[in-house]
């Protein structure tokens, strides 16, 4: 891609991601991401929204997706974002992402996107089929994150080269219009520890809302005795829990296991090892059991209530919208008197 150096962004430090609500958040969601958000929310201006633009690149059932939005708005407030310190917002609500995403759409190259794998992955081999709103994803995607000028953007291993797409168009702007620190060159923040959580069936596939069985993944509004019996049923191997790192990786399952304790207690897996090493999952299991439900139960509980009362989710929503809006509509208004739109 087009190499733009950069000129130092002055601009304050701003964070900002989202999730679509597209199916129910699940425990790869909320040690991924949700208390992530929340840690980041008492170390810089934090941008959390609901990603529902994203979302119906892919059919959605209109019936269906006011609720799911105010579902993902339950999950970051039982997750610990506190609305007057982060702003939570739905995506549609503020019209400058559209707005910005058009305008990137005529500053982003084809062959830039033809080099994304993630449209050739979600699209397989039907790519004709595809909307084109999935092939330009990356191209809104940047415009989230640009039209607030944030700094800093927490990704998994998926999204590094739209990030990367995100940083190419922002330079390319800049250079283009000769404001070279006009839009920051944002920096990834790296997930850690529990990023990557497994199917509790499937070691080897990650742990997803679009999975059949039920069982694969632990919901974040399942009961204690729901997320107790997943444990319990997840897939094992007949070994002992091994002593070092490099024999766990060998037995995904197990690595999985094990990852998971170690993000719910706030370890490493090499600490987990110390303590379980030579004991069997009829010792390791209800362990994790007793730990899932600690940490796990009253999340379900606290998004349950909030669920309960929609029009207090929905007043936050509306708030965060405007604060967001306030952020993002100067960012526009610059953009368009740049660009040489008449009245800008």
């Amino acid at each position: 891609m087009t190499d733009h150096t950069p000129v130092a962004y002055t601009g304050p430090t701003r964070v900002l991601s989202g999730v679509q609500p597209s199916g129910a958040l699940h425990l790869g969601n909320y040690l991924g991401a949700l208390v992530k958000f929340a840690k980041l929310q008492h170390e810089m201006d934090t941008f959390i929204f609901v990603a529902d633009l994203h979302a119906i690149t892919v059919w959605q059932d209109p019936a269906a997706l006011a609720q799911q939005t105010r579902e993902i708005a339950a999950a970051y407030l039982a997750a610990g974002l506190d609305p007057t310190k982060a702003t939570i917002f739905p995506q549609s609500a503020v019209r400058e992402h559209s707005e910005l995403a058009w305008i990137f759409q005529c500053v982003a190259r084809l062959g830039w996107l033809d080099r994304m794998t993630q449209f050739k992955e979600k699209s397989g081999k039907h790519k004709e089929r595809s909307s084109v709103g999935l092939y330009t994803y990356p191209v809104l995607q940047a415009a989230d994150i640009l039209v607030y000028k944030a700094t800093h953007v927490p990704v998994g291993e998926d999204q590094k080269q739209h990030l990367e797409l995100t940083r190419d168009i922002a330079g390319k702007f800049n250079h283009d219009f000769g404001v070279p620190a006009f839009f920051p060159q944002p920096e990834p923040l790296i997930q850690g520890p529990g990023a990557r959580i497994m199917s509790l069936r499937d070691g080897s596939a990650k742990m997803s809302k679009s999975d059949p069985s039920d069982y694969s993944r632990i919901n974040l509004t399942d009961t204690a005795d729901d997320i107790a019996a997943k444990v319990r049923k997840a897939r094992t191997d007949p070994e002992p829990l091994p002593e070092t790192l490099e024999e766990l990786t060998a037995r995904p399952e197990a690595d999985n296991l094990v990852g998971i304790f170690a993000a719910l207690s706030g370890r490493t897996k090499a600490e987990v090892l110390a303590e379980y090493a030579g004991k069997g999952f009829g010792t390791f299991k209800p362990a994790l059991a007793d730990l899932a439900v600690e940490k796990l139960a009253p999340v379900g509980e606290t998004m349950r209530r909030f669920l309960a009362d929609p029009t207090e989710i929905d007043r936050i929503l509306k708030a965060g919208a405007e604060r967001a809006s306030d952020v993002a509509a100067p960012t526009v208004a610059e953009v368009k008197k740049l660009v040489g739109f008449w009245g800008a």
